[in-house]
């Protein structure tokens, strides 16, 4: 039996140090917490190849936020697209029912499945990470601009999203 290969000096403390970090930048671009895991986890295994050369470079965390947000898109282009699940509930909760935050959690999350790979990675950079769109454009390879064209046409489909709608007014939202 072969061991496995010692990880590079600096690369156990940054993973156990910055690891929750990425993983909840994952989380919130797959939407759910197993493609999150297998993300990072790629993610990490492509950063462990040439860890010295990042770690020399001074900043890994940003070299491996860009494999990131990178491996999501690359992902997104190849994934088929099976059934996904949508029936609505029979009823809505109330306003004291301890599952509206839930359900709002959901709502949110639905939405931002319906933009494009490209536009949640803007959201989630731009407005969850709260980076700038110089920083957002370097993240993802782009220009400024494609960052901002992309962030106003992911808010105005939120926007038009009745859940995220009734959030933002604090109206009850019909179930479409």
């Amino acid at each position: 039996m072969t061991r496995a290969p010692a990880p590079p000096e600096g690369f156990a403390e940054f993973v156990a140090a910055r690891s929750h970090v990425l993983l909840r930048a994952a989380w919130l671009l797959t939407g759910d917490a197993a493609n999150a895991e297998d993300l990072l986890q790629t993610a990490l295994a492509r950063s462990w190849r040439h860890w010295e050369r990042i770690a020399a470079a001074g900043n890994p965390e940003a070299y491996v936020r860009r494999v990131l947000f990178h491996t999501y898109l690359s992902w997104w282009r190849r994934r088929w697209r099976a059934e996904v699940p949508s029936a609505a509930p029979p009823d809505r909760a109330g306003a004291d029912d301890i599952a509206a935050a839930s359900a709002a959690r959901d709502g949110v999350r639905r939405a931002l499945a319906r933009l494009t790979p490209r536009q949640r990675a803007v959201v989630v950079l731009r407005y969850i990470e709260d980076r700038t769109v110089a920083e957002t454009a370097e993240l993802l390879g782009c220009s400024s601009g494609t960052v901002k064209t992309l962030a106003f046409r992911a808010l105005e489909t939120l926007r038009a999203d009745a859940t995220v709608r009734a959030l933002l007014t604090g109206e009850g939202a019909e179930h479409q």
